[in-house]
């Protein structure tokens, strides 16, 4: 039997090494950032064109490379960072792998100058799918400019599955934040299409996160500083009333790598624990400092999974550091009584002599003397050491057997609409817990889910709008102006002429803010900025509509943000109209999630559950 097992070529073998450490445009963006990182680069400018998939252009004023250097980036597990195996416990740089340039070669057709500090010359090296078409001297600025053109222009079925540009480019943004969020100390410019998306510069970490996210962070941010043996813990978090209905802004670093970690999101979670209203997330930006040695970050190509020695430890001094920043800010009781409670210790003075504590004992006790007897001992000498004990017979008199009347306190009664309601044909209708319709039909008792009922509702005349044209917007007296982060701000440019359909009447006005004009004629009366952004944050993180189109994930997003809630009280006018309204809607059985509008228990099954 012939021999089957054999060498890839070596393009096949980059190609595959390439599958793992870019994935979209947003992966070369990654590497290529961090590259320049690395390379001490103090400012560093990102051009894309049709969301990387055309170009992607990094420049800086690093350390740039010789000749040598920049031909051997391009080879596979070719790196500066580590020498031994003993380096990867030890890992202080962003990149250590020697894969970035290889494998972006790989995919796409690469060109690189470079020239290092006080150097005459710099090098040109231009790869076309891992083939070195040119390699030679050139005129360049010091530091390296690095062109990724055609991405996946040889994988024509990895360019089949890619995202529209306008995801395709918020995934860059998230990658370009993270990078600019672990370094305020460099200035950083981003440019899409030709316009300027971002101008950073140089900066302390709290004027990062507000160049970066918008004016609106800064009274927002409450800053957490600790610093333990194990891990230091800084950054801010977002005060509770800045918390979104999605997960907006959380960030956890590692050295100044980004990181993700369900655990130690969890620990910040805990510690936000009754001070958000349920389905609400917090932002945070949070940064860990820890011996290199302590944590594994080779575990992922990505590495942005990072594996801790000590993962409960860090958990619990997270958890704690939270915990003060927001009692320390009157944000929350700074004491905690289900935790341990260390007590402080004064130092004595130098040289202060040392007595042991004092005991005093009442000789006259007797414990197995009489009540009365023992009573009388006591009154004596509670007297005698201290006035503050006076009324202690009283409370001795209160024995386990005795009751105790406390005053309850006064309940502020919420009126609830009355029970039963005479509707039209003489059915009576009613509202349960706030949060469903029942009424009777001929074969039971029907009971509607009274939010997921005028969602429904809702989705289907603002999706009809799209069909007829029709748009229903009411008109501000005084327009409101949002400010939005640069990747909702192209989506919002992307989405612009669908949202105006829906009701919103929007226009831009200027730099990455939007004025609202005019909201959906159903919206219910609100601060205009608000609704919007509880409709984007909809948009954007319902993850059930993701395969859906566009207009119809709007749709729902609208319907979202303006239907009828739970714990809504509503009229015997208003249940009337919802019922009326719902089954005059094409699908009033289900939800967008699946789940029923509506529920019947027959008669029979009420018999049967009666006995």
């Amino acid at each position: 039997m012939p021999d089957i097992i054999q060498l890839l070529p070596e393009s096949v073998a980059n190609q595959i090494a390439a599958g793992e450490v870019v994935q979209r445009p947003a992966s070369v963006v990654k590497e290529l950032l961090e590259n320049s990182i690395d390379a001490g680069a103090t400012h560093i400018k990102l051009m894309v064109k049709d969301a990387g998939k055309t170009l992607i252009h990094i420049s800086d004023n690093g350390t740039g490379m010789s000749e040598t250097d920049a031909r051997m980036s391009f080879e596979r597990h070719a790196t500066s960072k580590i020498k031994k195996t003993e380096d990867l416990f030890h890992i202080v740089t962003k990149g250590f792998r020697g894969e970035a340039l290889a494998s972006i070669a790989a995919v796409a057709q690469v060109e690189m100058r470079t020239r290092q500090l006080g150097a005459q010359l710099g090098t040109l090296l231009v790869n076309d799918g891992s083939k070195v078409k040119t390699h030679e001297a050139c005129n360049c600025p010091e530091g390296t400019n690095i062109l990724v053109k055609n991405l996946f222009f040889n994988v024509p079925a990895r360019r089949y599955f890619l995202k529209s540009d306008g995801i395709e480019f918020r995934h860059i943004v998230d990658e370009f934040e993270r990078v600019a969020l672990t370094h305020p100390d460099i200035e950083f410019t981003f440019t899409n299409n030709g316009s300027e998306v971002f101008n950073l510069p140089k900066s302390n970490l709290r004027q990062r996160i507000v160049h970066t996210f918008g004016v609106k962070y800064n009274e927002k941010l409450v800053p957490v500083d600790e610093s333990t043996a194990i891990v230091n813990v800084s950054g801010f978090i977002g005060k509770p009333d800045a918390a979104k209905k999605t997960r907006g802004e959380q960030f956890f670093f590692a050295n100044n790598r980004y990181i993700r970690n369900s655990y130690l999101h969890h620990a910040v979670m805990s510690a936000f624990e009754q001070l958000l209203p349920q389905g609400h997330f917090p932002m945070y930006f949070i940064y860990l400092t820890i011996d290199p040695s302590q944590i594994d970050i080779n575990i992922h190509p990505t590495k942005t999974e990072i594996k801790f020695q000590d993962e409960r430890s860090i958990y619990a001094i997270l958890h704690a550091s939270v915990k003060r920043a927001l009692g320390k800010f009157s944000i929350s009781p700074s004491i905690d009584f289900d935790q341990e409670i260390s007590i402080p210790v004064i130092p004595l003075p130098a040289n202060a002599e040392v007595h042991p504590p004092a005991i005093s004992i009442n000789h006259s006790f007797n414990p197995f003397g009489t009540k009365v007897e023992r009573e009388k001992v006591m009154e004596g000498w509670f007297d005698r050491k201290s006035a503050q004990t006076e009324g202690w017979k009283e409370l001795m008199k209160v024995t386990r057997n005795e009751e105790v009347q406390v005053a309850a306190p006064e309940v502020e009664t919420i009126p609830m609409p009355e029970l039963e309601l005479e509707v039209e044909h003489g059915q009576p209708v009613f509202q349960l817990h706030r949060a469903y319709i029942a009424t009777q039909v001929r074969s039971g008792l029907l009971l509607i889910d009274q939010q997921r009922a005028h969602k429904r509702i809702l989705y289907e005349k603002y999706f009809s709008q799209y069909e007829t044209g029709n748009r229903n917007s009411q008109q501000l007296l005084f327009p409101e102006t949002i400010t939005l982060g640069a990747s909702d701000f192209s989506l919002m440019k992307e989405l612009v002429h669908e949202i105006r359909i829906l009701g919103f009447d929007v226009e831009e006005f200027g730099g990455t803010s939007f004025q609202i004009i005019g909201v959906p004629s159903d919206a219910p009366h609100q601060n205009a900025a608000k609704l919007f952004e509880d409709f984007l944050e909809q948009f954007k993180n319902d993850s059930a509509m993701l395969k859906f189109s566009p207009r119809e994930r709007l749709a729902w997003a609208i319907a979202s943000s303006t239907c009828i809630k739970h714990g809504q009280v509503l009229s015997a006018k208003e249940m009337r109209d919802l019922v009326d309204r719902l089954f005059g809607c094409l699908m009033p059985y289900y939800a967008e999630s699946g789940k029923p509008t509506l529920f019947i228990f027959g008669l029979e099954q009420i018999e049967e559950q009666l006995g």
